[in-house]
Parts: C-alpha cells; sequence; structure tokens
C-alpha cells in the first residue's frame, strides 16, 4: 500500500490562496489527475499510476502553488492511499474456477430464466452504454464511431436479440427414433451445458470477439471466464466493470491481465476453451488443453487472397476490396483481403483504379482521415514497416508506403510482383498492406506454395490448386 503526504508550508498566505490551496491538493489526490493518469481506466485510483507518475505530478501541481507574496502562515496536509494491484495468480485462478464451479453445479446457469435474464442484461448492457463502448474502441484503435457500431456492437446486439428469440428452440429436447431392438421405447437428444467455459479474446475486434462468444456460453447455461486483450486496454477495462456492473458475478466473471494472468488461467481444468488470436498462441492453448483432455475452438489466422479477372466491374470490384482491407479495421481483420491473384497485363489498370476509388474512401492524405483506424500498438507497427521496408519488398511498392510512427498510422500500400520467399508472403499481413501477384496469360492451372504457413487446422503449410483458364 502506497501512502502520500503532501505538506504545503509557507511564510504568508490568505484566506482566499488557502481555500485555493486545499482546493489545488484535493484534485491531486483525488480530482481529475488521477484519472488523467490512467485514462484507459475507469476506476479512479488505477493500476496504470505508478509511483514515478505521482511524485512527477504533485511536483508539477505544488510549484503551481505561488506562496511567497503572502504575509502569514499556514499548513495544508492531504493524504492518499492507493491499494496495490494484486497479481492473479495460479492460486487466484484455482480459487475462481472453484467458486465458479460450485456455482454451476447448483443448476441456476442451466435454467431458461438465468439465460434469458443474463441474456436480457446484456442487451440492455448494449444499449445503455453504446457510447462509451464506441469512446472505448476510439481510444485503443482510433475507430471511426460507424465503424464501432456497424463492425462490433451492432453485431453483439444481432447475436444476443438471436438467443432470446431462439432460446427456447435450443433447449428443446430433440425427438429421435428408436431401433427395434429397443421397442417400444422412444428417445430424445437433451443439449446440455458443458459447464465452466474459458473466453480469451483478441485485440482487433476487442468488444465483439469478447462478448459474441460470452452471449454463445451463457446461452448455452455455462459459467463462464472471459480474458480480454491487453493490448486494447480501454475496451478491457471496460468489459471488466461493465460486465460486473450488469451481469451474475457468481457465474461470470473477468479477468484482465497479460502473459502471467493468462498462463495462470490456462493451467486451470477447464470445460472449454474458446481462443481467438495467432496461431502461435493457439499451439499454446491447445497444448495446455491437451494436459485435461479440454476441448477447444480455435479461431486462428490465415492468408486470404483474392482473384480478379479482367471481365469483372473493376469499379465494384476495388470498392469492395478496399471496404474489406482497409475500411475494416485498417486491415486488422482475419477476414480482410490478405492479397490479390491477377493477370500480368491487367495488374497496372486494377491499381490504378483502387487509386482513384482509395482518395474516394480516404482523401489525398489518408494518414490524416478520421475514417481510417490506426494500427493497435507500437510493436504491430514496428513489423508491418518490417514487412514492407525488406530489401525485395521496398522497391515493389507502387501505391502508398507513407507511415506516422507518432499517430501509428500507415498509409494503404499496394506492392506489385512480391517474391513468395518474401517476409510479407510468409505469415497473415493483418495490416494496411495488399502485395499483388500476376499472372502470365494461358496458364491452364496454377500452384501456389505458401511455405511455413499454419492454417486455421493447424498444419504447418499448405498449397492451394485454382483453375484458372485465362484467355485473351
Amino acid at each position: 500500500m502506497l501512502h502520500i503526504q503532501v505538506q504545503v508550508n509557507a511564510t504568508s498566505i490568505t484566506t482566499k490562496a488557502l481555500s485555493t490551496s486545499c482546493s489545488t491538493m484535493k484534485s491531486l489526490c483525488f480530482g481529475p489527475f488521477l484519472v488523467a493518469s490512467a485514462p484507459v481506466c475507469s476506476k479512479a485510483f488505477a493500476g496504470h499510476l505508478t509511483r514515478k507518475c505521482f511524485q512527477k505530478q504533485l511536483h508539477f501541481h505544488s510549484r503551481c502553488v505561488v506562496f511567497s507574496s503572502y504575509s502569514c502562515s499556514a499548513t495544508v496536509s492531504v493524504a492518499a492511499e492507493l491499494e496495490e494491484k494484486q497479481t492473479f495468480d495460479g492460486e487466484k485462478a484455482t480459487l475462481l474456477i472453484r467458486e465458479l464451479r460450485k456455482s454451476f453445479d447448483s443448476g441456476k446457469t442451466k435454467s431458461y430464466e438465468w439465460r434469458v435474464s443474463q441474456l436480457g442484461a446484456v442487451a440492455r448492457m448494449l444499449e445503455e452504454k453504446e457510447k462509451e463502448i464506441t469512446e472505448a474502441l476510439y481510444q485503443d484503435l482510433s475507430k471511426p464511431e460507424l465503424e464501432a457500431f456497424i463492425s462490433e456492437i451492432s453485431q453483439a446486439k444481432s447475436s444476443c436479440s438471436e438467443a432470446l428469440q431462439e432460446l427456447k428452440h435450443w433447449m428443446k429436447p430433440e425427438k429421435v427414433n428408436t431401433s427395434i431392438t429397443t421397442f417400444p421405447s422412444s428417445a430424445e437428444i437433451v443439449s446440455e451445458p458443458l459447464g465452466v467455459v474459458l473466453v480469451i479474446s483478441t485485440w482487433n475486434f476487442p468488444f465483439l470477439l469478447s462478448m459474441d462468444p460470452v452471449i454463445g456460453a451463457i446461452s448455452a447455461g455455462n459459467a463462464v471466464v472471459l480474458k480480454p486483450s491487453e493490448i486494447a486496454p480501454a475496451t478491457s477495462s471496460l468489459l471488466a466493470n461493465l460486465i460486473e456492473k450488469y451481469l451474475d458475478n457468481s457465474s461470470i466473471r473477468v479477468v484482465e491481465g497479460a502473459i502471467p494472468e493468462t498462463t495462470a488461467l490456462l493451467e486451470q481444468k477447464w470445460d472449454k476453451i474458446l481462443y481467438t488470436g495467432s496461431a502461435r498462441v493457439g499451439r499454446i492453448v491447445m497444448a495446455a488443453a491437451a494436459k485435461h483432455l479440454t476441448p477447444v475452438v480455435l479461431e486462428l489466422g490465415g492468408k486470404c487472397p483474392a482473384v480478379v479477372d479482367s471481365d469483372v466491374n473493376l469499379q465494384v470490384t476495388a470498392r469492395r476490396i478496399i471496404a474489406g482491407k482497409w475500411a475494416c479495421n485498417s486491415g486488422q481483420a482475419c477476414i480482410s483481403v490478405d492479397y490479390i491473384i491477377t493477370r500480368k497485363e491487367f495488374a497496372p489498370t486494377l491499381i490504378n483504379v483502387l487509386k482513384e476509388e482509395l482518395e474516394q474512401f480516404f482523401g489525398k492524405d489518408p494518414i490524416e482521415s478520421k475514417d481510417m483506424s490506426r494500427i493497435v500498438s507500437p510493436n504491430q507497427f514496428a513489423r508491418l514497416v518490417k514487412l514492407m521496408d525488406e530489401g525485395k519488398v521496398s522497391d515493389k511498392i507502387v501505391l502508398g508506403g507513407q507511415r506516422d510512427e507518432e499517430k501509428l498510422k500507415i498509409a494503404p500500400t499496394v506492392i506489385l510482383n512480391v517474391p513468395e520467399d518474401a517476409m510479407v508472403m510468409q505469415e497473415e499481413i493483418f495490416g494496411p498492406i495488399l502485395p499483388i501477384i500476376t499472372l502470365v496469360v494461358g496458364i491452364p492451372l496454377f500452384e501456389f506454395l505458401c511455405k511455413n504457413h499454419l492454417t486455421c487446422v493447424l498444419s504447418t503449410s499448405f498449397v492451394f490448386h485454382i483453375l484458372c483458364y485465362f484467355t485473351n
């Protein structure tokens, strides 16, 4: 526990000055100073506040109060206590899952009434806190308001609405035929909840990809723990506060944190684990689950090409590629176009149309556009810059390439004829970079080999064949 005492001494001070000084000290310890020091945390005494940060702010505020011009003396003392953030370790994880399992074993989460009440609470939360959700998404990713609503909030509302509408049908036993050997018996299939479920979410759609599986877990009658991504801290903090406020905390909990907290959670025995993220972490999750024979759902990344032939409506095609690649979270989406395959002689025309339409979407300077999200973190920004600046790639940029490290923004970038062994073709790009691979006319079949790429089914490499009867 950190105890801070502020003492202000002066040779002289008037009644008015004393009042001002007290007000200043109160705001220092209990007011906007603490909130400003940790804007992504909704609690006043934020865990992100460090001793060093507090001392710097304290020094600044004390220098702002001038006492030397007064002729009497006074003393002002203010004390503030900051609770140190407790570490979530294996012991706490064990206790947490024990509490949730006790709640599940009581049978309350299995009832239709409990499920409907929790889904209704989620629906109410989405309606009442839409503004706060939008603001958190803007803090984490600079998502424009319209994009935040369309890609996250509205889809979460849709999932919740569907669950409420279909829940009785989903819970209804299914009649099945019996064999002659059991005549005259009857049989039915009854869907039972699995138990205590762990949801490990990701950062690119931090609200939707957290709430969507939670809605599913509640609908199925499970107790659930949500671990939001620490890379989207504003949304993570908001989820923790909203779920604590709106939902049944004896059965639904949020654990914030990074690798240590996730590791502590994965050491426990769960009844199901749902993970969204990279293939590298997916392996870790699956290995941890295998120790307890826990079933897992892994939503992992992958290469996602678009094949563009010359007989398409080029303007419509370009707009759809832009909407899916750059207008959707600046390419930070698993379903965005990862690269384009097209005819060699058609590539210049395609690039020109992409350039024209990009200007319609984001203006002449897309980095300054308010309609384009930023890169989520400095680490992701550095990774994408490294892909663009590789020797065999940097001289093949035909559109874009500008970047602003301070704003964490990269302009829509098109790269023509990237070598197969370039880094940008060896991993999911997950950003605003779009390679174009060209083919020669008349090849009836081509094979594109993407080495060292992990697909959603966890094979170490894949080859896909596309029949291309390109003719003049």
